[in-house]
């Protein structure tokens, strides 16, 4: 078992700070820091911005030129062994005449999987593993969860009132929160492969569901917003019976939109899937397995009303649950946070709170799905 020194974890936090930077434009590929240090210095930073450009070895690689020779690497994740659209990090790292890599974590990727700690290893590069892990993890909930379940990493985000209600009874819904809690809704699509919704919400809200500049960069500091918007995710709209307009805002939107539907009829500027149902619903894993398999989907956004979100907890395809609570009341007969029928204590989804934060005048309240539920009550 390794043991670390105290730079050995700052170095490691460094790259994890540096990995973050790319959390909104790596899609498909995991979000990776690295950093190289010789004789106590950094010498080179580096950390992948977007598929197709140089990994995050490469560009700390880069940096550091000669330096490079005799450093220590530390990467967030496993250097790659295996040539894609660039070639393999592993082999750039042993050509940088490096001598040490300290990785954060193994890579999930079945095409990697160790090979590339290997690669290292036989060439007599000492390597180490599991500096910062779970820090580590948290980089890629999405990439890891779909390399090692043919899942992605789904999120429900919810807008509701400080009594539980999400809409009118007529479903009107804009707008219960205010502007800084929107504002940070469009970093959540910003980081999302794909955001799904259904015909019911597009119909009434006629939702656009993109990333847009102006609301993104205000009073955010992101210099690269410009670019963030040019990868907008995908836009999934679950439509059986295909009572999608054909004039819906969310069809003239920059990038692509899927409609997900039973219907023969055509969809203008909309790519079509036709629906696999279980009772005669779509059945929500197979969009989930169909969204990783063919669209890479990391992470999933599902922006829905009750029944649909509901719909989603109860089939446990739910990883984090994110609502946003405004100090309003919409009263009993306004619309629930969820339609998810239950009638014993049994049945209760436990959930763990990771995160609270203001964000104006509203709260963001983020939870994570626990599977024990044997506590008793608080």
């Amino acid at each position: 078992m390794s043991v670390w020194s105290v730079e050995d974890t700052t170095l490691m936090a460094e790259a994890i700070r540096l990995a973050r930077q790319g959390q909104y434009t790596t899609h498909p590929n995991p979000r990776v820091g690295c950093v190289l240090v010789k004789n106590g210095s950094i010498v080179g930073r580096g950390f992948h911005v977007r598929a197709g450009e140089g990994h995050a070895e490469v560009n700390a690689i880069k940096e550091a030129g000669d330096a490079a020779r005799g450093a220590t690497a530390y990467v967030t994740l496993e250097p790659c062994s295996h040539y894609g659209r660039t070639p393999p990090c592993a082999e750039g790292l042993i050509k940088a005449g490096v001598v040490r890599v300290v990785s954060a974590m193994q890579d999930p990727n079945p095409a990697v999987a160790g090979r590339g700690l290997q690669m290292l290893v036989d060439s007599g590069i000492r390597c180490e593993v599991g500096l910062l892990e779970a820090a580590a993890r948290e980089l890629n909930p999405g990439f890891i969860k779909r390399m090692e379940t043919g899942l992605p990493w789904v999120r429900v985000k919810l807008a509701m009132s400080l009594d539980g209600r999400t809409a009118m009874q007529s479903g009107e819904s804009q707008w219960i929160t205010g502007a800084a809690a929107r504002r940070d809704v469009q970093r959540l699509r910003a980081k999302s492969s794909a955001i799904v919704t259904g015909s019911g919400s597009i119909m009434i809200d006629d939702s656009s569901l993109t990333v847009r500049e102006a609301e993104l960069s205000f009073g955010a500091g992101l210099e690269n917003a410009a670019e963030i918007v040019k990868q907008q995710p995908l836009r999934v709209v679950l439509d059986t019976a295909g009572q999608m307009s054909a004039s819906a805002k969310i069809l003239s939107q920059p990038g692509r939109t899927l409609w997900v539907t039973l219907s023969e009829r055509e969809m203008p500027h909309a790519e079509m899937l036709t629906a696999q149902t279980s009772d005669g619903r779509i059945d929500l894993r197979w969009l989930l397995e169909y969204l990783a398999a063919n669209e890479q989907c990391n992470e999933v956004l599902v922006e829905a009303g009750a029944t649909m979100a509901g719909a989603f907890v109860a089939a446990d395809l739910v990883d984090e649950l994110i609502v946003y609570m405004a100090p309003t009341l919409l009263g009993s007969n306004a619309r629930p946070l969820l339609q998810l029928p239950l009638d014993k204590m049994e049945q209760q989804k436990r959930l763990k709170m990771t995160d609270c934060r203001q964000l104006g005048d509203d709260l963001r309240l983020t939870y994570r799905f626990h599977v024990n539920t044997t506590e008793g009550p608080v």
